[in-house]
């Protein structure tokens, strides 16, 4: 599954870890992504939507 979301265009972004020690290690941010089914341009469709967009009602769900 993308971990893309159709509507913003939200993708995982790169990051670090880093400890109380200040050892550093790499971590990812991954956007909360749902195959959601909603209607685009009056057809209905599966789409990938992150949760904020969901909850911002920018997705009309089917």
């Amino acid at each position: 599954m993308s971990k893309i979301c159709a509507v913003c265009g939200k993708s995982p972004s790169a990051g670090r870890n880093v400890s109380h020690s200040h050892r550093v290690t790499n971590r990812m941010f991954r956007p909360n992504i749902q195959k959601v089914t909603a209607v685009i341009e009056g057809h209905v469709k599966k789409v990938n939507v992150c949760t904020k967009c969901m909850k911002a009602g920018k997705v009309t769900r089917a």
